[in-house]
């Protein structure tokens, strides 16, 4: 999985291209929110357009994200969910949970 990181104002974008299906992959993500945080940003937005699958292991980092930067003071959105990650998210019932977006710019401009 290969992750790039931009900034839209103070918000950090993640796009992300590949699987999350656990392994050094998953854990790069939480890392990168973990630096994210001690450089003093807090609010994220994972762009998942280019991420083709994941499993219970990735959404399980998105949530341990998502807990690192609420407990920082920010926030996790979720941007460009394909059909197969979209319906993995409604049947953990994490639509409900996280802000979901078309995209990333628009996510970003939610903050």
């Amino acid at each position: 999985m290969a992750i790039s990181k931009k900034m839209i104002g103070d918000v950090a974008v993640l796009s992300m291209k590949g699987k999350m299906m656990g392994g050094p992959d998953t854990t790069a993500i939480h890392d990168t929110i973990k630096d994210l945080v001690e450089e003093g940003i807090a609010n994220v937005v994972l762009d998942m357009s280019k991420v083709n699958w994941l499993n219970s292991v990735g959404l399980g980092t998105i949530m341990a994200s998502s807990t690192t930067l609420s407990n920082a003071g920010g926030e996790l959105k979720v941007a460009g969910l394909q059909d197969k990650a979209r319906g993995l998210f409604s049947i953990a019932k994490l639509d409900s949970v996280f802000k979901m977006y078309e995209s990333a710019e628009r996510a970003a401009a939610d903050f």
